[in-house]
């Protein structure tokens, strides 16, 4: 079964152009199957029926492996199984009928808008990086953007006159940005961001402090410093604002497809958890509030 693997993961490698972390994740799940397959004596693909891989998902959750690494097994295998099944080594999918233990889906943490103020208020000093730091926060929560992508601006994706800025993600996507981000943006664009930059011709917007562009680590433990400094007990991380972004927008009567396009959802399905998190919190004011709540 190894020969096969070995076949597959060059499959996407060569031809998919995957990553080197995908081609790895398909490997380890693989060879974990393998592995099982060997102790129960079935040594070449031919031999293994569906009934052995759903026996093999039945231990991934006996052994309580997480839904969504289980979940990632089933699609490992039977995307082993389509390449197989094309290129002629097996003359059947056996893996067809597997199927994946449906993964629930968790409520995002949400910060009160009270608790976003105060986070957005810690860097108020007028040192180089705190001059950064206020701006590239107050930017993330006024575009709820993900970190990948606010550390990946350029200085050319901002328009400082008609504020708003061009994301190029999967899918490009214009944003607006409101007072606040603005003028955040603009104090950190009169000669502080010039004079943090290595390079000076860079267009990189955000730089850290040696004058290269910001890293996701390193924004990660920014956001964690000012949580802390602001008392915020909840576990903050760079996604948490924009979640808060997108169910404060929902909560003050931001339409679902306007939030959808900011965030750059490719299904509004995604985006209607939003929408979920502020019924949930108008039943929880009418049970307290409703005299016959």
């Amino acid at each position: 079964m190894q020969k096969e693997i070995t076949a597959f993961i060059s499959y996407l490698h060569n031809i998919k152009k995957t990553s080197n972390n995908t081609e790895m994740s398909y490997k380890r799940d693989l060879e974990k199957m393998e592995h099982f397959m060997v102790q129960k004596g079935i040594q070449n693909v031919d031999d293994v029926t569906e009934e052995a891989l759903c026996a093999y998902i039945q231990y991934l959750q006996d052994s309580r492996f997480a839904t969504a690494t289980v979940s990632r097994n089933v699609a490992s295998i039977k995307a082993f199984y389509h390449f197989m099944l094309r290129e002629g080594i097996v003359k059947e999918d056996v893996s067809g009928n597997l199927k994946a233990p449906k993964i629930e889906k968790k409520m995002p943490e949400i910060m009160s808008p009270e608790e976003v103020v105060r986070l957005l208020e810690q860097p108020g000093g007028n040192s180089p990086k705190e001059i950064r730091d206020k701006a590239m926060l107050e930017l993330l929560y006024a575009t709820g953007i993900r970190v990948s992508e606010l550390i990946a601006l350029k200085l050319s994706d901002v328009n400082m006159q008609m504020s708003y800025l061009i994301c190029h993600a999967a899918k490009e996507r214009i944003i607006p940005f409101g007072g606040a981000a603005k003028k955040a943006l603009e104090k950190y664009l009169d000669g502080v961001r010039e004079s943090m930059l290595e390079d000076k011709k860079s267009d990189i917007l955000f730089a850290n402090c040696s004058g290269l562009p910001m890293s996701r680590q390193g924004f990660w433990k920014l956001i964690k410093h000012y949580a802390q400094k602001a008392d915020i007990k909840a576990d903050i991380t760079p996604h948490t604002l924009r979640h808060s972004f997108a169910a404060h927008l929902v909560e003050n009567g931001a339409d679902l497809r306007s939030v959808q396009e900011m965030l750059g959802h490719s299904d509004i399905s995604t985006t209607q958890i939003y929408a979920n998190l502020n019924h949930n919190r108008i039943r929880e004011v009418y049970a307290k509030a409703h005299p016959r709540g």
